[in-house]
């Protein structure tokens, strides 16, 4: 497809676009001019107050096209996955509500109620994603019938690039077509000449192939280490000749970690990494962080009044616990919770460590003669744990994630791959306080916790809390 076509098409689209946005609009105004029946919809739309309406309306708009140009909506869609685009979808369609709401504050729009943003936001958002279905559908069968191609070579021909060729091939949606390989005489390439992948040419030859063939993008799937030079040449070349360059990122052959482009002050580099560190659904997660927190402090305050009144009475000392632990990317802070042990219970650790019941470095006792006996019943209600939700209003914690372990048990681990549950944030729950919390082996613990690293979603934050309720009941594996 020529740019003009496309660039023609793409404005279409966007009109299109805005078409759905208005048509949400009025269909999220009509329940409140039924309601107000003395105004008629022809007198909605009539030129009284016109010119300040139109303005407004023209505004609101023009900030849905700066919108949905921001999130991405209108580049190509041609690799992202179905759920990333829908994932924008409703992030556009979210902020350009909120932009309603915005305006409705700025310029007093009466008829901006809670039931109009949600009507428009309910209707916006099930045509916005309903007509990206529908055109992914499309582009799917086009492309499968031989059109809106991609022509590609792919430069190198180890086991590696053959494996993305496959994958290539068995996705006929995306619309790429292999026009062939390029590299060396090597037998990796006569191996592909045996299995039918035509070699158009070598290293020398690809300046004078790219100037007299079609070529959409090239593919540089060199070994760095060996053929840096040769690849940054043939960079160098497709720039000229304005090709498209596609790199291979994980030239490390990494397992877990995912590759993501990405600029660093102002140079483009692939990132590779575990865990969740950013994006939307890291920002709600904190959001809910905060609230929660907020919330079940102040409905839980008689609670901690009354537990640190006991402690004060029943055991002298202190009434909170502050310990040293290992938090996100193995920073160090001050975890709090109520006492439940003796003063200077951590002193007397090491006359007590032949009758350690858990396995791997971690430390603890069923029945710890250091635990007072009010420090019992706090720990088997969990309640001693219910002052680390200002850990999570400070931002050292979360909510839901790997607990934060002491500095004694950190210095302990054997395995690097243990390590790696650092990643992510602490949290007050995880898998492991819902499946058994000290009666579970300590490998079994720190498998767990990667579990939840590699499986989170905000969905899965939702379960654990909910699940966690019936575990403190029971007091399950409390020690």
């Amino acid at each position: 497809m020529s740019n003009a076509r496309r660039q023609i098409l793409l404005n279409i689209f966007k009109l299109f676009d805005l078409g759905l946005m208005t048509f949400a609009f009025i269909v999220a105004a009509l329940p409140g001019l039924q309601e107000n029946r003395s105004v008629s919809f022809a007198e909605f739309f009539s030129m009284r107050i016109k010119i300040a309406n139109l303005a407004i309306f023209a505004l609101l708009v023009f900030s849905w096209y700066f919108i949905f140009n921001l999130f991405g909506l209108y580049r190509s869609r041609r690799l992202s996955t179905r759920d990333r685009e829908l994932k924008d979808v409703f992030k556009a369609v979210s902020v350009a509500a909120l932009v309603i709401f915005a305006g409705h504050i700025a310029f007093h729009i009466r008829m901006v109620t809670p039931l109009f943003l949600a009507s428009f936001w309910l209707v916006s958002a099930v045509t916005m994603v309903g007509s990206r279905l529908l055109l992914r559908v499309v582009l799917a069968w086009v492309r499968r019938h031989g059109r809106n191609l991609r022509d590609i070579l792919i430069v190198g021909s180890n086991e590696r690039v053959l494996d993305f060729y496959r994958e290539i091939e068995t996705r006929s949606d995306l619309g790429y077509r292999v026009i062939g390989f390029v590299d060396e005489e090597w037998p990796g390439v006569e191996n592909l000449r045996k299995a039918g992948h035509p070699v158009v040419c070598d290293f020398n030859g690809l300046t004078h192939f790219l100037r007299n063939n079609v070529v959409d993008e090239v593919v540089l799937a060199l070994p760095m280490q060996s053929l840096y030079s040769e690849a940054s040449r043939i960079a160098t070349v497709c720039e000229e000749q304005g090709i498209t360059v596609r790199w291979l990122s994980n030239i490390f052959n990494l397992r877990l970690a995912k590759p993501k482009a990405e600029h660093l002050a102002g140079d483009p580099v692939i990132t590779h990494a575990t865990g969740f560190a950013e994006g939307w659904s890291v920002v709600v997660k904190r959001v809910l962080d905060l609230v929660i927190s907020t919330v079940v402090l102040i409905f839980l305050a008689p609670v901690l009044v009354v537990a640190a009144v006991a402690i004060k009475l029943t055991s002298p000392g202190p009434i909170f616990f502050l310990q040293n632990r290992v938090g996100l990317n193995k920073r160090r802070f001050k975890i709090c919770k109520f006492r439940t042990m003796v003063v200077d219970a951590e002193k007397e650790m090491a006359q007590l460590q032949h009758l350690n019941e858990v396995s791997g470095p971690v430390f603890k006792i069923r029945n710890d003669p250091r635990i007072t006996p009010l420090g019992r019943f706090l720990r088997k209600t969990s309640i001693d744990e219910l002052p680390q939700l200002f850990n999570v209003l400070k931002g050292d914690m979360s909510l839901v994630g790997p607990r934060p372990l002491p500095v004694r048990d950190y210095e302990g681990f054997s395995k690097d791959w243990q390590r790696r549950r650092f990643s992510v944030r602490p949290g007050i729950t995880c898998l492991w306080q819902i499946n058994g919390r000290s009666s579970i082996p300590f490998e079994k613990w720190m498998e767990l916790d990667l579990e939840y690293i590699d499986g989170w979603s905000l969905w899965l934050d939702f379960q654990i809390l909910v699940r966690t309720i019936p575990a403190v009941l029971r007091g399950s594996g409390a020690a």
